[in-house]
């Protein structure tokens, strides 16, 4: 996880297209990246009572996935709960819902994702729910023990085993991508990076063909 943790969401975004979640869930921190094992919670409506359970099973360095059931009025997450979360050393959360109190959320410094704000709260109306079961959050289907990589342009969730390769692949590609810009300030042109010409003008054979 913490090699995952040099790799940039938008570098991932090069190769994979159905494991990120949606773009509505945004950094209440801005500029950090995060990468960890996923223990997910299901929580809906004005209930929270099983989150309490989660935040005393949870290990430093797990990032707490919840799934709020589409519940866009309640928030289940403020700053209790992140000061908790500091002292249990979360990675970081993402909430498919609201949270409150943003900014003890940002002073306790534990990386949040959410949807949005609310003033009313959850309570411990003990509803039900699920604890560490496959979950939805943010359109992305996420089980126990998922890997985890967040950062302000998006959430990945990836099985635990495909995370060496993703590495590999990714890191190496950020490292080209260096490379790249630095003959680009020595006054190099993007054309003497990637044949562009050869490509447009195959594009345009290919035209004449199917014209033809």
């Amino acid at each position: 996880m913490e090699r995952f943790t040099g790799v940039e969401a938008a570098t991932c975004g090069h190769y994979l297209h159905d494991r990120f979640m949606r773009n509505d869930l945004r950094p209440l921190i801005d500029g950090v990246r995060i990468a960890g094992t996923a223990v997910t919670v299901s929580i809906a409506g004005a209930d929270s009572t099983l989150l309490y359970h989660a935040m005393d099973q949870v290990r430093p360095g797990d990032v707490l996935i919840i799934d709020r059931g589409h519940d866009e009025r309640h928030a289940a997450w403020g700053g209790f709960m992140a000061a908790v979360a500091k002292v249990r050393g979360l990675a970081g959360v993402i909430i498919d819902g609201m949270v409150t109190d943003p900014a003890a959320i940002r002073e306790a410094g534990v990386p949040t994702w959410a949807r949005g704000v609310s003033p009313i709260t959850t309570k411990l109306f003990n509803f039900g729910g699920g604890f560490n079961i496959p979950v939805s959050c943010g359109g992305v289907s996420v089980s126990p023990g998922d890997a985890v990589l967040a950062d302000d342009c998006g959430i990945l969730v990836i099985p635990a085993d495909q995370v060496d390769g993703i590495c590999d692949v990714a890191l190496a590609d950020q490292a080209d991508e260096g490379g790249w810009i630095k003959r680009i300030q020595a006054g190099e042109r993007l054309q003497d990076l990637v044949d562009i010409k050869s490509m447009i003008a195959e594009r345009n054979r290919l035209d004449e063909v199917k014209h033809d």
